[in-house]
Protein backbone atom coordinates (compact mmCIF):
# COMPACT_ATOMS: atom_id res chain seq x y z
CA UNK A 1 0.00 0.00 0.00
CA UNK A 2 1.16 3.88 -0.91
CA UNK A 3 1.33 6.67 1.64
CA UNK A 4 -1.64 8.47 0.00
CA UNK A 5 -3.58 5.47 0.48
CA UNK A 6 -2.74 4.76 4.30
CA UNK A 7 -3.13 8.23 5.03
CA UNK A 8 -6.85 8.25 3.58
CA UNK A 9 -7.38 4.91 5.30
CA UNK A 10 -5.89 6.50 8.56
CA UNK A 11 -7.95 9.54 8.10
CA UNK A 12 -11.04 8.14 7.35
CA UNK A 13 -11.70 6.25 10.99
CA UNK A 14 -10.59 9.24 12.40
CA UNK A 15 -13.28 10.79 11.17
CA UNK A 16 -15.62 7.81 12.29
CA UNK A 17 -14.44 7.62 15.61
CA UNK A 18 -14.68 11.52 15.72
CA UNK A 19 -17.90 11.65 14.56
CA UNK A 20 -19.39 8.84 15.80
CA UNK A 21 -17.68 8.30 18.69
CA UNK A 22 -20.29 8.30 21.45
CA UNK A 23 -22.49 5.85 20.14
CA UNK A 24 -19.44 3.76 19.13
CA UNK A 25 -19.01 4.00 22.87
CA UNK A 26 -22.56 3.04 23.88
CA UNK A 27 -22.34 -0.43 22.13
CA UNK A 28 -18.80 -0.33 24.34
CA UNK A 29 -19.87 -0.54 28.14
CA UNK A 30 -18.84 -3.93 28.69
CA UNK A 31 -15.60 -5.73 28.19
CA UNK A 32 -15.30 -8.49 25.81
CA UNK A 33 -15.18 -12.13 27.22
CA UNK A 34 -12.39 -12.45 25.87
CA UNK A 35 -10.69 -9.53 27.70
CA UNK A 36 -12.61 -10.77 30.69
CA UNK A 37 -10.72 -13.56 30.71
CA UNK A 38 -7.34 -12.03 30.73
CA UNK A 39 -8.09 -9.46 33.54
CA UNK A 40 -7.37 -12.87 35.97
CA UNK A 41 -3.55 -12.44 35.01
CA UNK A 42 -3.26 -8.92 35.21
CA UNK A 43 -1.32 -8.22 38.99
CA UNK A 44 -2.61 -5.50 40.77
CA UNK A 45 0.76 -3.65 40.51
CA UNK A 46 1.78 -3.91 36.83
CA UNK A 47 2.21 -0.68 34.81
CA UNK A 48 -0.16 -0.64 31.78
CA UNK A 49 -0.40 1.29 28.96
CA UNK A 50 -3.23 0.65 27.18
CA UNK A 51 -3.31 1.81 23.59
CA UNK A 52 -6.62 2.64 21.88
CA UNK A 53 -8.54 2.93 25.56
CA UNK A 54 -11.38 4.18 23.99
CA UNK A 55 -13.85 5.27 26.54
CA UNK A 56 -11.88 3.31 29.36
CA UNK A 57 -14.00 0.27 30.02
CA UNK A 58 -10.51 -1.63 30.75
CA UNK A 59 -9.43 1.08 33.25
CA UNK A 60 -13.20 0.85 34.84
CA UNK A 61 -12.59 -2.56 34.84
CA UNK A 62 -9.47 -2.91 36.63
CA UNK A 63 -10.09 0.03 39.15
CA UNK A 64 -13.39 -1.86 40.58
CA UNK A 65 -10.92 -5.08 40.98
CA UNK A 66 -8.50 -3.02 42.72
CA UNK A 67 -5.77 -2.66 40.79
CA UNK A 68 -2.92 -0.41 42.12
CA UNK A 69 0.00 -0.13 39.37
CA UNK A 70 0.14 2.74 37.19
CA UNK A 71 -2.18 3.33 34.21
CA UNK A 72 -2.22 5.25 30.72
CA UNK A 73 -4.61 4.79 28.25
CA UNK A 74 -4.04 6.19 25.01
CA UNK A 75 -6.63 7.04 22.25
CA UNK A 76 -7.13 9.32 18.99
CA UNK A 77 -11.11 9.75 19.43
CA UNK A 78 -11.76 12.73 21.97
CA UNK A 79 -15.13 12.00 21.95
CA UNK A 80 -14.52 8.42 23.32
CA UNK A 81 -11.86 9.65 25.93
CA UNK A 82 -14.43 12.09 26.90
CA UNK A 83 -16.89 8.88 28.00
CA UNK A 84 -13.84 7.59 30.20
CA UNK A 85 -14.88 9.65 32.99
CA UNK A 86 -12.63 10.07 36.58
CA UNK A 87 -11.11 7.38 38.18
CA UNK A 88 -8.10 7.40 40.93
CA UNK A 89 -4.90 9.56 40.04
CA UNK A 90 -2.92 6.16 39.47
CA UNK A 91 -4.77 6.22 35.93
CA UNK A 92 -4.60 8.93 33.30
CA UNK A 93 -5.71 9.19 29.76
CA UNK A 94 -4.35 11.09 26.79
CA UNK A 95 -4.94 11.71 23.12
CA UNK A 96 -2.62 10.14 20.73
CA UNK A 97 -2.84 8.68 16.99
CA UNK A 98 -0.84 5.89 17.10
CA UNK A 99 0.10 6.09 13.30
CA UNK A 100 2.01 9.38 14.38
CA UNK A 101 5.91 8.79 14.08
CA UNK A 102 6.17 10.61 17.38
CA UNK A 103 3.62 9.55 19.53
CA UNK A 104 5.85 7.15 22.59
CA UNK A 105 7.28 11.07 22.87
CA UNK A 106 4.60 12.52 24.81
CA UNK A 107 4.65 9.71 26.92
CA UNK A 108 7.81 11.18 28.18
CA UNK A 109 6.74 15.15 28.20
CA UNK A 110 3.17 15.00 29.61
CA UNK A 111 2.94 12.26 31.81
CA UNK A 112 6.06 12.49 33.72
CA UNK A 113 3.61 11.91 36.88
CA UNK A 114 3.14 7.87 35.71
CA UNK A 115 7.24 7.37 36.74
CA UNK A 116 7.29 4.92 33.89
CA UNK A 117 9.65 4.73 31.68
CA UNK A 118 9.32 1.49 31.03
CA UNK A 119 5.82 -0.90 31.19
CA UNK A 120 5.45 -4.13 32.13
CA UNK A 121 2.47 -4.77 30.08
CA UNK A 122 0.98 -2.90 26.67
CA UNK A 123 -2.24 -4.02 25.82
CA UNK A 124 -4.50 -2.93 22.34
CA UNK A 125 -7.79 -4.69 22.28
CA UNK A 126 -9.16 -4.35 18.47
CA UNK A 127 -6.14 -2.20 17.74
CA UNK A 128 -3.96 -3.35 15.10
CA UNK A 129 -6.83 -4.02 12.38
CA UNK A 130 -7.19 -0.24 12.04
CA UNK A 131 -3.56 0.41 11.24
CA UNK A 132 -3.27 0.52 7.23
CA UNK A 133 0.02 -1.15 5.78
CA UNK A 134 2.36 -3.91 7.14
CA UNK A 135 5.23 -1.09 7.22
CA UNK A 136 2.54 0.98 9.62
CA UNK A 137 2.00 -1.64 11.81
CA UNK A 138 5.24 -2.67 12.22
CA UNK A 139 6.15 0.36 12.80
CA UNK A 140 4.09 0.73 15.81
CA UNK A 141 4.79 -3.05 17.29
CA UNK A 142 8.57 -2.39 17.09
CA UNK A 143 7.65 0.99 19.17
CA UNK A 144 5.69 -1.42 21.63
CA UNK A 145 8.58 -3.56 21.85
CA UNK A 146 10.76 -0.33 23.11
CA UNK A 147 8.23 0.93 25.83
CA UNK A 148 8.42 -3.01 27.39
CA UNK A 149 10.38 -3.71 30.10
CA UNK A 150 12.63 -6.81 29.67
CA UNK A 151 10.24 -9.38 30.06
CA UNK A 152 7.10 -7.60 29.24
CA UNK A 153 4.41 -8.64 27.88
CA UNK A 154 2.25 -7.15 24.62
CA UNK A 155 -1.74 -8.73 24.69
CA UNK A 156 -3.58 -7.31 21.57
CA UNK A 157 -7.07 -8.35 19.39
CA UNK A 158 -7.59 -8.45 16.40
CA UNK A 159 -11.59 -8.47 15.26
CA UNK A 160 -12.35 -11.76 12.79
CA UNK A 161 -15.33 -9.75 11.67
CA UNK A 162 -15.66 -12.22 8.67
CA UNK A 163 -16.60 -15.40 10.61
CA UNK A 164 -20.20 -13.31 11.01
CA UNK A 165 -22.65 -12.88 8.40
CA UNK A 166 -23.80 -9.79 9.58
CA UNK A 167 -20.44 -8.28 9.36
CA UNK A 168 -20.05 -9.67 6.10
CA UNK A 169 -23.01 -7.86 5.12
CA UNK A 170 -21.26 -4.66 5.85
CA UNK A 171 -18.62 -4.88 3.44
CA UNK A 172 -18.58 -1.55 0.90
CA UNK A 173 -17.01 -1.15 -2.39
CA UNK A 174 -13.82 0.82 -2.15
CA UNK A 175 -15.24 3.14 -4.57
CA UNK A 176 -17.50 4.88 -1.00
CA UNK A 177 -14.12 5.55 -0.02
CA UNK A 178 -12.86 6.80 -2.76
CA UNK A 179 -10.22 4.19 -3.54
CA UNK A 180 -9.91 0.87 -5.58
CA UNK A 181 -8.73 -2.62 -5.27
CA UNK A 182 -5.78 -1.65 -6.79
CA UNK A 183 -4.95 0.95 -3.77
CA UNK A 184 -4.87 -1.70 -0.65
CA UNK A 185 -3.37 -5.03 0.58
CA UNK A 186 -5.10 -8.31 0.75
CA UNK A 187 -6.94 -8.65 3.52
CA UNK A 188 -8.59 -4.95 3.64
CA UNK A 189 -11.96 -4.17 3.53
CA UNK A 190 -14.64 -1.26 4.08
CA UNK A 191 -16.94 -1.71 6.54
CA UNK A 192 -20.18 0.38 7.05
CA UNK A 193 -22.02 2.04 10.41
CA UNK A 194 -25.55 2.71 11.16
CA UNK A 195 -25.71 3.84 14.60
CA UNK A 196 -26.95 7.53 14.57
CA UNK A 197 -26.08 8.07 10.84
CA UNK A 198 -24.01 5.62 8.44
CA UNK A 199 -20.18 5.83 8.66
CA UNK A 200 -17.32 4.03 6.96
CA UNK A 201 -14.53 2.20 8.40
CA UNK A 202 -11.20 0.96 7.09
CA UNK A 203 -10.79 -3.07 8.62
CA UNK A 204 -8.23 -5.29 8.45
CA UNK A 205 -8.85 -9.02 8.60
CA UNK A 206 -6.27 -10.63 10.68
CA UNK A 207 -5.23 -14.76 10.28
CA UNK A 208 -3.40 -16.41 13.10
CA UNK A 209 -0.57 -16.92 10.58
CA UNK A 210 0.22 -12.88 9.69
CA UNK A 211 0.11 -12.12 13.19
CA UNK A 212 2.99 -15.09 14.38
CA UNK A 213 4.77 -13.42 10.90
CA UNK A 214 4.30 -9.37 12.74
CA UNK A 215 5.79 -11.46 16.13
CA UNK A 216 8.78 -12.49 14.79
CA UNK A 217 9.77 -9.39 12.94
CA UNK A 218 9.11 -7.61 15.85
CA UNK A 219 10.94 -9.37 18.34
CA UNK A 220 8.16 -10.77 19.95
CA UNK A 221 7.37 -14.27 20.68
CA UNK A 222 3.94 -15.25 20.80
CA UNK A 223 3.03 -17.72 23.97
CA UNK A 224 -0.70 -18.17 24.06
CA UNK A 225 -3.43 -17.82 21.16
CA UNK A 226 -7.29 -18.13 21.51
CA UNK A 227 -10.55 -17.46 20.08
CA UNK A 228 -13.74 -15.87 21.69
CA UNK A 229 -16.54 -13.42 21.90
CA UNK A 230 -19.88 -13.13 19.35
CA UNK A 231 -22.20 -15.95 19.79
CA UNK A 232 -20.20 -18.50 17.98
CA UNK A 233 -17.28 -17.52 20.71
CA UNK A 234 -14.63 -16.69 17.40
CA UNK A 235 -15.62 -12.97 16.59
CA UNK A 236 -11.90 -12.16 18.48
CA UNK A 237 -8.84 -13.53 17.53
CA UNK A 238 -6.61 -12.77 20.97
CA UNK A 239 -2.62 -13.31 21.26
CA UNK A 240 -0.24 -12.99 24.25
CA UNK A 241 3.52 -11.84 22.98
CA UNK A 242 6.07 -11.78 25.50
CA UNK A 243 9.21 -9.03 24.55
CA UNK A 244 12.34 -10.60 22.72
CA UNK A 245 15.97 -8.90 23.66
Amino acid sequence: MNKDAAARLIELNRRFYQTFGREFSSTRMRLQPGVNRLLERIAAHESILDLGCGNGELARALARRGFRGRYLGLDFSRPLLQEAGALPDHFAFAEADLTAPDWPDKLNTEHRTLNTEHWSLVTAFAVLHHIPSRELRLDLLNKVHALLAPGGVFIHSEWQFLSSEKWRGRIQPWSEAGLTEADVDPGDYLLDWRGGGRGLRYVHAFDEAELNALAAASRFEVRETFSSDGENGRLGLYQIWERRS
